[in-house]
């Protein structure tokens, strides 16, 4: 992460899973002592999960964690933060079951709602269905006031109001559940479209969000080539992103790529 400041990133992310999909049985690290060892070797690039979810997290000791990096990155946290899989590792590692997109959804609910509020008081006492806090102490509370940011990642439309209501910003990996030969990104506008809709509906200011792109979920990796991560930067600003997200490229595996590509990014485009 040094090194992404030093090349001119705004932002860097890791993921915060405990094991993810064919590098499961790769070395893995968890997601806040990374972050903790990035916010001691930057001082300038912004730092958060991406993304933070309810499958193995309770909002009580995650209310901590995320205080406590917020201290030790002088406020450069940004917290993103999703529903989780129905299935995957996060899930079964636990033994739990699968869980159904309605339940993930009314848990994700309880989770924003709980940790909102955890991160905005010093004490806190509250109940619900997945969740419960009696007495809860998050003492001093966050370097951002009123708290660290949210980027609520959403593509269904009741997400979408739930980051209405609690994110400062928005993530997308675009349209799963596109038609089959549906271009990516003509689906991805009309996610976008949809958005815009729920935070009018919302009755906030539509360009008051920031929106974060993941890119390597559309078609091809973004940074195969400069002129790839150009075209990709240059479609997603004209879809009203803010921000775009991409992999560190790999050896091998999922977003196997050449880091001198990454370089020459670096210095034709962040320059």
């Amino acid at each position: 992460m040094a090194l992404a400041e030093e090349y001119g990133f705004d932002h860097a992310w890791t993921y915060d899973h405990l094991g993810w999909r064919t590098l499961v049985d790769s070395p893995w690290y968890s997601a806040v002592p990374t972050l903790s060892a990035a916010a001691m070797v930057t001082s300038r690039i912004r730092l958060g999960t991406f993304v933070a979810s309810p499958n193995f997290r309770h909002p009580v000791p995650f209310a901590r964690e995320l205080t406590a990096l917020d201290d030790l990155s002088d406020g450069r946290l940004i917290l993103g933060v999703g529903s989780g899989g129905i299935a995957g590792y996060d899930t079964t590692v636990l033994g739990g079951p699968e869980i159904s997109l309605r339940n993930r959804t009314d848990r994700f609910a309880e989770f924003l709602t709980l940790l909102d509020t955890l991160l905005t008081h010093q004490h806190t006492t509250w109940s619900g269905k997945y969740y419960s806090a009696v007495e809860a102490r998050v003492i001093p509370g966050c370097v951002q006031q009123p708290r660290v940011p949210f980027v609520v990642a959403a593509n269904g439309p009741r997400a979408m109001r739930l980051a209405a209501q609690f994110g400062q910003g928005w993530a997308t990996t675009g349209d799963p559940n596109r038609p089959e030969g549906t271009d990516w990104w003509d689906a991805l506008a009309g996610i976008c479209r949809r958005f815009t809709d729920v935070v009018a509906e919302h009755g906030r200011d539509v360009t008051a969000m920031d929106r974060y792109l993941q890119l390597d979920a559309g078609p091809v990796f973004s940074m195969s080539s400069v002129e790839c991560f150009r075209d990709a930067v240059g479609r997603a600003g004209e879809l009203g992103f803010t921000d775009v997200v991409t992999h560190w490229p790999r050896l091998e595996g999922p977003y196997a790529g050449s880091e001198e590509t990454l370089e020459q990014i670096a210095a034709d485009i962040l320059s």
